[in-house]
């Protein structure tokens, strides 16, 4: 019986329950989990997201092995269609596994960048011959992916990138830097995005390739991020050749290519009402626990502190539902995936800014990667709330999403954008 249904005026009726077909599917998908779950990797029930392991050599080796458990059973690529390797499932489908992924602590696939944006990239842009010799390994993590976009001076806007790609016979010659490259440093290939002709207008002059990570000339070197950990990386890249055969797209087609990866990123991110970090019922064991120990005026602000963050991820949390009711009726993730992102980064800051304030003083104290703090786990709070500014960076700030949503969203005007249809000049500036 339907008793938990709400009515939005812009798409479809809210569901939180499960269609009968959703129900059955979503039963399969916990026995199959039930059975496979001693080779898999598990996390503690506050685990942060952000956590670095103490051997991460060895963490990564069994993520690899828990995700290819995974798509054996028929849980990764849920939503891909079988001629790529996938299930062809529905998107519903694939939310629901992610809900059950959550639900028995299997922590996010190692490869979730190569399913969630590399991949979708290279189905839709590339050869069949790319398909055949990537696809089915990528879903195994056999090969692990990376996204090679952000640039030291080209962060929000992506267009001005000056990693350049030169055509030397059949192959293409590429130097330049990239920034903040999440799981480089245990990557085999990524998706480049580079500028082939300056002459052109900045977003006219780019395309698009497949690289190897394991190539001469390309470099790592991972960034120490201020919770301790270093899971994204500076990456150089001195005279890489690339064959002509690993292009995604004609040249000069780079940005479309590269909008492809952009949309399902902020899907991925932001479409389906994660937490993003700690959970608010995370947040209400630590309150339970923490804010009778507290003085009388420190609780009054800490209540504050714990109403606005319970608000914010519930409202996320469920506006997200909707999106995935809209789309198991059929409809496809849009533009809308941006405020998802927007709200779920601006929760998951409150719910890991009240954790903090509970601790009191006993935040005051750092704690190293693989230390949980003590009993009450306060260095992953820590960590979170240290984690969350690099998150609310990836896949868009927040100022660039803004303007997404009003002028994709809400249709108002877009910003002037003075420098659009000059030519990019080889110093990195439009004329």
């Amino acid at each position: 019986m339907r008793t938990t249904t709400l009515t939005d005026e812009r798409c479809h009726p809210v569901d939180f329950d499960d269609t009968p077909d959703e129900a059955a599917y979503r039963a399969r998908v916990r026995a199959a989990l039930a059975e496979h779950a001693d080779e898999l990797v598990h996390t503690d029930v506050d685990a942060d997201a952000g956590e670095e392991a103490a051997d991460p050599r060895e963490q990564e080796q069994a993520l690899r092995r828990t995700q290819r458990v995974l798509a054996e059973a028929g849980l990764v690529g849920v939503a891909w269609a079988a001629e790529h390797g996938g299930q062809g499932g529905s998107l519903a489908q694939q939310a629901i596994v992610g809900q059950e992924l959550a639900r028995a602590r299997v922590p996010s696939l190692i490869n979730h960048i190569g399913i969630g944006m590399c991949g979708p990239t290279v189905i839709a842009h590339g050869t069949p011959a790319q398909h055949e010799k990537y696809l089915a390994r990528l879903l195994r993590a056999d090969d692990v992916w990376c996204q090679l976009f952000s640039e030291p001076a080209s962060g929000s806007d992506l267009a001005a990138l000056r990693t350049t790609a030169v055509r030397d016979g059949e192959d293409w010659v590429v130097n330049g830097q990239k920034v903040w490259t999440t799981l480089a440093h245990v990557s085999d290939y990524g998706i480049l995005l580079t500028r082939t002709d300056p002459d052109r207008p900045k977003h006219a002059g780019l395309t698009m390739f497949v690289v190897d990570m394991h190539a001469p000339g390309v470099t790592v070197r991972p960034l120490r991020q201020m919770g301790g950990q270093s899971d994204f990386n500076e990456v150089f890249l001195d005279d890489v050749r690339i064959p002509d055969a690993e292009r995604l797209g004609e040249p000069g087609e780079g940005w479309r290519v590269a909008l492809t990866t952009l949309l399902n990123e902020r899907v991925a991110v932001g479409g389906g009402g994660n937490d993003l970090g700690l959970s608010v019922e995370s947040l209400a064991r630590l309150a339970a626990d923490r804010l009778p120990a507290l003085p009388a005026d420190r609780q009054v602000l800490a209540r504050q502190a714990l109403g606005r963050a319970a608000v914010a991820a519930l409202a996320n949390r469920y506006t997200g539902y909707r999106r995935l009711t809209a789309i198991s009726q059929g409809g496809l993730p849009g533009p809308e995936a941006s405020a998802g992102k927007l709200a779920g980064t601006a929760a998951a800051k409150l719910v890991a800014d009240a954790g903090v304030r509970l601790l009191g003083d006993d935040a005051v104290f750092a704690v190293g990667p693989g230390d949980d703090g003590g009993a009450d786990g306060a260095g992953r709070w820590q960590r979170n709330q240290a984690w969350l500014p690099g998150i609310a960076i990836a896949g868009g700030t927040d100022e660039v999403l803004r303007n997404i949503v009003g002028e994709r969203v809400l249709g108002l005007p877009p910003e002037p954008r003075e420098d659009k249809h000059r030519p990019f000049d080889a110093s990195g500036s439009a004329r």
